[in-house]
């Protein structure tokens, strides 16, 4: 009996000379050339518009900016419809404007943009999407000037429409002569106002990448000033109940409406200043954090 000898293996067949097919060669930016795959699609950088482009299909795709922005429309509308169905003329008073009334809805609709503001950063870190966001986009001051355009601008423009259905049908039903300025006031002024409180709770997301301990630090931002301030009133401190009641967000969002809550209280322009550099520090302090830890 005969061992039978081990088959060898075939050498794979090697393409000859005549029928050897190169790897095509991708083309760069840069002017170099790269063996690989050749896209159909055209090369080019990445800027800002495309960011932006991004940003826009990530926000209106999401059920949470459908669910947040419908809550604030309900809220402003809603509770100026009820106003309007409880009151009459002759409830509001001569020296008042019925505009002043549709404070209530706008206070508590900055609740949803707060957390609208949080989510748009803080849940892709959650969910990992930031990942694959960075990776598309590696310039992280990008991505978050995109998020930042996107939120703010979407969040004036549903504010400015809510406010401005809402001051119609208070004025409507109630009657009552209002300035142009408090018009403007209690629609722009206050879009703006709402607008820049969002894109600090944004700021607050990005520091602290975490949607729960966000939201509930900008809840304590809004109403802890406030409270605070009504427990001082039986102290000595009477200074500084002041001062948290001049300055604490309903108190500022009051001014809008003509109905600050303490004499002495900053103006339109004033408590949009504050705002305004309040944002832009914490958004700044946002930029240098992203760009220096990691994801």
């Amino acid at each position: 009996m005969t061992t039978p000898s081990t088959p060898h293996a075939q050498p794979f067949p090697q393409p000859g000379p005549q029928g050897a097919v190169s790897a095509p060669e991708q083309h760069w930016p840069g002017g170099g050339q790269q063996p690989g795959y050749l896209s159909p699609v055209p090369q080019r950088r990445a800027t800002l518009a495309d960011a932006l482009a991004s940003e826009w299909t990530k926000i209106r795709s999401v059920r949470s900016t459908l669910w947040n922005f419908g809550v604030l429309l309900a809220l402003i509308l809603g509770i100026g419809a009820l106003i309007t169905a409880a009151l009459s003329s002759n409830d509001v008073p001569q020296d008042q404007s019925p505009l002043s009334l549709g404070f209530i809805g706008v206070l508590l609709g900055i609740m949803p943009v707060m957390t609208l503001g949080v989510m748009t950063i803080a849940s892709e870190y959650g969910t990992g999407m930031i990942r694959t966001t960075l990776t598309a986009c590696p310039s992280r001051a990008r991505v978050l000037a995109a998020k930042a355009i996107v939120f703010a601008v979407l969040t004036f423009v549903v504010t400015l429409v809510a406010t401005t259905l809402a001051s119609a049908l208070l004025a409507g039903a109630l009657g009552g002569r209002s300035s142009t300025a408090l018009w403007l006031w209690t629609t722009v002024g206050v879009s703006a106002y709402v607008a820049l409180i969002g894109l600090f709770a944004l700021a607050i997301g990005t520091l602290l990448r975490h949607s729960a301990g966000a939201i509930t630090l900008m809840i304590g931002f809004v109403l802890l000033p406030l409270v605070t301030a009504l427990f001082l009133a039986a102290t000595p401190l009477g200074e500084v109940q002041n001062f948290l009641l001049e300055y604490s967000i309903p108190s500022q969002l009051g001014v809008f409406y003509g109905t600050p809550m303490v004499d002495g209280a900053p103006g339109g322009w004033e408590a949009l200043g504050i705002m305004g550099g309040l944002t832009a520090v914490f958004l700044g302090l946002a930029f240098y954090v992203q760009d220096r830890r990691d994801v």
